[in-house]
């Protein structure tokens, strides 16, 4: 059965230390974009090249695009029973690092980060995602991000969700990690400005129809929060 082609021609290049909003409206491809950049088996590829630190990922497995620095903060965060936090993060950091880290070593160095991200120390403990409220699985998201320590992070509507309060914390978190790392690259997936006015993006893109249409700064996305994607679509 032949699949329903998403995006067309899309060009986007990020560089080192830039935080770039990709905007648009539903169904436009944002998502989809985000899944095919990690390597998503349920999207296919049937031109262009996805390149990476000068090096083309384009048929790299999932897996071995985050093992390499790239990684996905999903809109909707997997529940996985009986999985703890900390032992997902130490699976996780260890195949990125390439070294068998010990649960004690992990707990050490993830304190830090759950301060800062407002989570209760206890939170490692818990099965991943499982019985956690909206904002409790994006600020997990984030340690993940703090954690793993990659080379460019792409939100997919972490923002979606949360209230005012929990977007805050969210939008501390990924700042203090881009403070920690300023070589990180940031894609933030989003419907509204409201996330960009706390993490200030170099570039705002508009994807519709499965392209970027317009590209500027952040008076952009201040432009399509107060006219909408109407006129673009």
């Amino acid at each position: 059965m032949q699949g329903t082609e998403i995006l067309r021609g899309l060009d986007l290049v990020v560089n080192p230390g830039e935080v770039h909003a990709i905007m648009g409206p539903n169904g436009s491809g944002k998502s989809t974009l985000a899944n095919t950049l990690l390597g998503n088996p349920e999207y296919e590829i049937t031109s262009g090249t996805i390149l990476f630190k000068g090096e083309d990922v384009t048929e790299w497995a999932t897996d071995v695009r985050a093992k390499a620095g790239m990684f996905l903060a999903f809109q909707y965060p997997e529940e996985i029973a009986g999985v703890p936090v900390i032992q997902f993060l130490r699976q996780a950091l260890s195949a990125r690092k390439g070294v068998d880290l010990s649960v004690l070593e992990l707990r050490l160095s993830i304190m830090d980060w759950m301060k800062k991200l407002d989570m209760d120390p206890s939170f490692g403990d818990r099965y991943l995602n499982e019985g956690f409220s909206g904002g409790e699985k994006k600020r997990n998201e984030i340690l993940q991000m703090a954690i793993l320590e990659p080379e460019i992070a792409i939100l997919d509507e972490t923002d979606s969700g949360l209230d005012i309060d929990a977007l805050r914390v969210v939008a501390n978190g990924v700042r203090q990690v881009q403070d920690a790392r300023p070589d990180l690259s940031v894609v933030v997936i989003t419907h509204y400005q409201r996330i960009l006015n706390e993490l200030k993006p170099d570039v705002v893109h508009l994807l519709s129809g499965g392209r970027i249409v317009k590209s500027g700064g952040p008076e952009l996305a201040e432009l399509l929060e107060s006219e909408g994607y109407e006129s673009y679509r």
